[in-house]
C-alpha cells in the first residue's frame, strides 16, 4: 500500500506539469507520499520517496530519450535521489518542523540539484505554477524557490490537518499564502508603461533530422529569409531567429563579406533597415562556440558565446580521463564563452541573450540585468525532443526569469514555443497556427514594453531566500543535537 501511495504522489506531480498543466495538483501531490513515509525507518522513507522521484522524473523528462536512452535512465536515477533524501529528512517531528523546516529542506535540495554537477534546474516544484500568475509574483523577491516553499508548506499543513485532525495546523501557512496572493494581485494590477521595442520572432520549424543534413543549408536559410521579409510588413525594430538558425559556422578570423549566408544576412539588414539577431556556430582560436550574433546595417555589432554548456549535449565531461563517456551521447565539444554581453538595439535598449537551456539559470539572467539588460531574449532549438512536454517545460523557466527580474522576455524557438512574456510572467502572444504552437512555421510581431529600469529585490540580492532556508535547516540540526546531548 505504501508503494502505491508513493506512485500516486509521482503521478499527481507529473500531471501538474506540461503536457497536462493541472497545476492545482501540486498543492496536494505530497499528501500520499507523506502518508507512505510517516512512521517508516530511514531506509523505508528513502525508498518510498525515491519511487515517487522515479515516477515524477520519468513522466516529465521522458523526452530526453530522443537524444539518449541510457543517459536519460541514469539521469532519472540520479535526480530521484533528491526525493529519497527528502524522505529521510521527513519524520513525525514537531508541527513547526513539518510546516517550516521541511519546506526549507526541499528548497535547499532543489537548489543543490540545480547547481551540482553543472546542474539540472528543470521541473522545479514552483515551475508548476507558471500559469498561476498571482502565486508566482513573489519570485521577484525569493526567486522560484519561494514558490516551491509555499507549495510544500501547504502540503505539510494539509497533511497535519488530516493526519492529526488538527484544523489549527494550516492557520499560519494559510495566512502566509494569503499574503503571497495579495502581493501577487497587487503586482498584477500595476500598469505597464514605458518605451517599447517592436520585435519579430521567427519560427522556422526545421526538423532535427533535416537541420544538419548536407545540402539543406540553402533551403533552411531561405525559409528564415522569407519569413523575415514577411515580418517586415509589421515594421519590427529587431528580427530574432532561433538558436543555430544558420547551420554554417561563422569563421571569426575571416571577413563577414566572404562567408555565404552571413553575407546575405548582412545584405538583408541593409535592405530592410532592420537588425537581425540569430543563432549560429562560430569558430575562433579557442574552438567552436554556440553563438548569438547581432547584425545591424550590414555589420556585425555584437556576439555572445554561450557560457553554460549542456553536459552530454555540447561537451563531454571528463572526456580526457573517461573516454567511454562519449558513448552515452556522441556529440562533439563546444568551447564555453567567458563574457556576459549586453547588446544595444537601434532604439538604444539594452538586451541580453540566453541560449538554449541558459534560461534555466537564474544567476545568469540576474547578471545580465545587473549589467543593464532592459529585456531578455531566449533563442533555442527544442526540435531534439519531438512533440512532447519539453517545449512547454522550457517555457516555464522563461516565465520565471521574467518575473524574477521584472524584465520582459522574448523567446524564438525553432519548433516552438516562440513567445512574448511580459515582466509579470504573462504569456502575451505566441507563434501559432490554428491553435498549434509547436512544430508549425511562422512569425509573430509584437511590442515589448520595457521596464522602468528599477531592479527587483531578487535581481539585487539573488538567492538570499535559499540562504535563509539553509540557515533554518542548520539551526534546526544544531538545536536537535544540543537537545540530544
Amino acid at each position: 500500500m505504501n508503494f502505491i501511495l508513493s506512485i500516486l504522489s509521482g503521478v499527481m506531480l507529473v500531471l501538474a506539469f506540461p503536457d497536462h498543466d493541472l497545476w492545482l495538483l501540486s498543492w496536494l501531490a505530497f499528501i500520499p507520499l507523506f502518508a507512505a513515509i510517516e512512521g517508516g525507518n530511514a531506509r523505508e522513507r528513502f525508498l518510498r520517496a525515491y519511487i515517487t522521484g522515479i515516477i515524477f522524473f520519468s513522466g516529465t523528462i521522458y523526452w530526453l530519450t530522443n537524444v539518449t536512452i541510457l543517459g536519460t535512465a541514469l539521469l532519472i536515477l540520479y535526480l530521484s535521489l533528491y526525493f529519497g533524501l527528502f524522505g529521510i529528512i521527513f519524520n513525525k517531528g514537531s508541527r513547526g518542523f513539518q510546516l517550516f523546516i521541511l519546506p526549507a529542506a526541499w528548497v535547499v535540495l532543489e537548489y543543490i540539484r540545480s547547481h551540482l554537477f553543472s546542474g539540472f534546474g528543470w521541473a522545479l516544484l514552483g515551475y508548476s505554477q507558471y500559469l498561476n500568475l498571482p502565486a508566482i509574483q513573489i519570485a521577484d523577491v525569493t526567486g522560484a524557490w519561494g514558490v516551491s516553499f509555499i507549495i510544500m508548506m501547504f502540503n505539510a499543513a494539509l497533511w497535519q490537518a488530516v493526519s492529526r485532525r488538527c484544523l489549527k495546523a494550516p492557520a499560519a501557512p494559510l495566512l502566509i499564502i494569503l499574503c503571497v496572493l495579495f502581493y501577487g494581485f497587487f503586482k498584477l494590477d500595476q500598469p505597464l508603461e514605458g518605451r517599447s521595442v517592436r520585435a519579430a520572432l521567427i519560427q522556422g520549424n526545421i526538423p532535427q533530422s533535416l537541420k544538419w543534413q548536407p545540402g539543406q543549408e540553402e533551403y533552411i536559410f531561405n525559409r528564415y529569409f522569407t519569413l523575415s521579409l514577411h515580418s517586415c510588413d509589421d515594421k519590427p525594430d529587431i528580427i530574432i531567429w532561433p538558436e543555430s538558425a544558420v547551420v554554417n559556422y561563422l569563421d571569426l578570423d575571416a571577413p563577414l563579406r566572404g562567408q555565404n549566408f552571413f553575407r546575405e544576412i548582412a545584405a538583408l539588414t541593409r535592405e530592410m533597415g532592420v537588425p537581425i539577431l540569430f543563432g549560429a556556430v562560430s569558430r575562433g582560436k579557442e574552438g567552436f562556440f554556440n553563438s548569438a550574433l547581432f547584425l545591424q546595417g550590414g555589420e556585425l555589432k555584437g556576439q555572445y558565446n554561450k557560457i553554460h554548456l549542456v553536459p552530454f549535449g555540447e561537451y563531454i565531461p571528463l572526456r580526457k580521463y573517461l573516454p567511454f563517456l562519449e558513448t552515452v551521447v556522441p556529440i562533439g565539444d563546444f568551447s564555453s564563452g567567458s563574457e556576459p554581453v549586453v547588446f544595444t538595439s537601434a532604439e538604444g535598449a539594452g538586451f541580453s541573450v540566453l541560449i538554449c537551456f541558459e534560461d534555466t539559470l537564474p544567476a545568469l539572467s540576474r547578471g545580465f540585468v545587473n549589467r543593464g539588460a532592459e529585456f531578455l531574449v531566449n533563442i533555442t532549438n527544442d526540435a531534439w525532443f519531438g512533440k512532447s512536454g519539453a517545449p512547454y517545460q522550457h517555457l516555464q523557466a522563461s516565465v520565471f526569469r521574467a518575473v524574477e527580474n521584472r524584465r520582459p522576455l522574448a523567446r524564438a524557438a525553432n519548433t516552438g514555443v516562440s513567445a512574448f512574456i511580459d515582466q509579470r510572467g504573462r504569456i502575451v502572444d505566441t507563434v501559432n497556427k490554428a491553435g498549434k504552437e509547436i512544430f508549425v512555421e511562422g512569425f509573430k510581431v509584437k511590442d515589448i514594453i520595457l521596464s522602468s529600469g528599477q531592479k527587483s529585490v531578487y535581481t539585487r540580492v539573488g538567492d538570499i531566500f535559499v540562504l535563509g532556508c539553509l540557515i533554518l535547516c542548520c539551526a534546526h540540526l544544531v538545536l536537535g543535537w544540543k537537545r540530544k546531548k
